[in-house]
This record gives structure tokens, sequence and C-alpha cells, in this order.
């Protein structure tokens, strides 16, 4: 029995003592990464402050708009993911960048009860030892963008044939409109879905310049 609660002990300080390390260094691979290999793999890591602008508001933009002001969870989003669900509307998944980096770096793709309770768990370790900018720039690094394709830096070269750097703030919102499922639109020549919603997320971008605590997260 003792044994037992020494491993279970284990395997909850085990996260907290990788998150520990990936304050410091990248993430090596994915779990994702890894079970996806079979698609390829291209991943060239930036520096936050290599990571254009554009592209932190960009995603901020669509996936989180409430990004400096939650410590991991935007309930209000979760009841308004839920309600529509029940109703049988389309699904929506209420997940906060810090929950959906999470999940990129720590666990499995999927959706059982299981991996949820785990995204959780391991989505209060990164809010509580990571600082907003490394989220986000974990994010932008290993963030599935296309077929065996992950983060900004690989997509801009993968969609575009130029660095993330070289990007127009268009060509960067169209990258980041095909989230969550970058294997079911084109980006480049772009869908109309993919169209409209970069203009959405243009839209969205000048209308968060405002928000000074986005601001002090995306210049610092």
């Amino acid at each position: 029995m003792k044994k037992i609660f020494k491993f279970l002990i284990f395997l909850l300080l085990l996260p907290w003592v990788y998150a520990l390390i990936l304050i410091f260094v990248n993430p090596p691979i994915t779990i994702t990464q890894i079970s996806n290999l079979s698609e390829g793999f291209s991943r060239n890591q930036l520096s936050y402050n290599e990571i254009p602008t554009s592209a932190k508001w960009s995603v901020i933009a669509a996936e989180d708009q409430k990004f400096a002001k939650h410590r991991g969870f935007d309930w209000d989003e979760i009841k308004t993911a839920y309600e529509k669900n029940q109703a049988g509307k389309k699904l929506r998944g209420g997940s906060t960048l810090s929950q959906q980096t999470a999940k990129n770096v720590f666990l499995w793709q999927g959706r059982t009860w299981l991996r949820k309770g785990l995204e959780t768990y391991c989505t209060f370790i990164i809010e509580t030892l990571w600082s907003k900018q490394r989220i986000l720039e974990i994010y932008l690094n290993n963030a599935e963008m296309g077929k065996g394709v992950y983060g900004i830096e690989a997509a801009a070269k993968y969609y575009y044939g130029k660095s993330a750097a070289q990007l127009s703030p268009e060509e960067t919102a169209r990258i980041i409109a095909c989230l969550p499922n970058p294997k079911k639109y084109n980006v480049n020549p772009p869908s109309a879905y993919i169209s409209k919603r970069a203009k959405w997320i243009l839209r969205q971008m000048r209308n968060l310049k405002y928000d000074s605590a986005l601001g002090n997260i995306i210049n610092e």
C-alpha cells in the first residue's frame, strides 16, 4: 500500500518537476508530436522576443481574449460552451490558451474525462510556475499548425516559404485562423472559411490593442 501511495505521489509531482525544467528550456518533443511522427515533424522554436508581435496578438484574438485576466480558466466561456453543447449546437471547447498549452505539452489528444482532468491539473501547474509570456511562447512554438507542422516559424516556412518575422499581419492571421483544426482547412491559398476568420481576427486585434494588460504581456 505504501508503495502504491509513493508511486501516486511521484506521478503527481512529475509534471511539477517537468514544468519547472521548462521554465528554462524548451520542450524537446511532445506526446502529440510523437504520435504524429508518421506525418512528418517540422518545428523551429523561437524565443519570446523573436516571435512576431502580430502572431501574439493574432492567437490571443482568435483563441483567448481574456488571456491576461484569467488564471488558466475562463469560466464564462466554459459555461457558454457547456450550454451550447447541451443545446445540441456546434461543439465548442471553451479552452484557454493555458489549457491548450498544458494539453499540447504534457498530454495526448482526446476527449476523455481522464485527459480533461489531467489537463485541468497541468493548467494549474503552468499558471502557477510560468509567466504569461512563457505560456504564449511555448504555445506558439508547439501548437500544430499543419500536417506535421508545429509552431508559427515552421508554419510560416511551410505555407509561405519565409520566416515568421517576414509574414504580413494578414498572412499571420490566416495561419492562426486554422486553429484548432489545422488539417481541416487550407491556409495558402486560403479557403473561404480561413479568409473570413482571418478578417475577423484582424478586426479583433485592432480592438484588443486598447487592452493595456494584454499589451504589457505582448510587448514585454
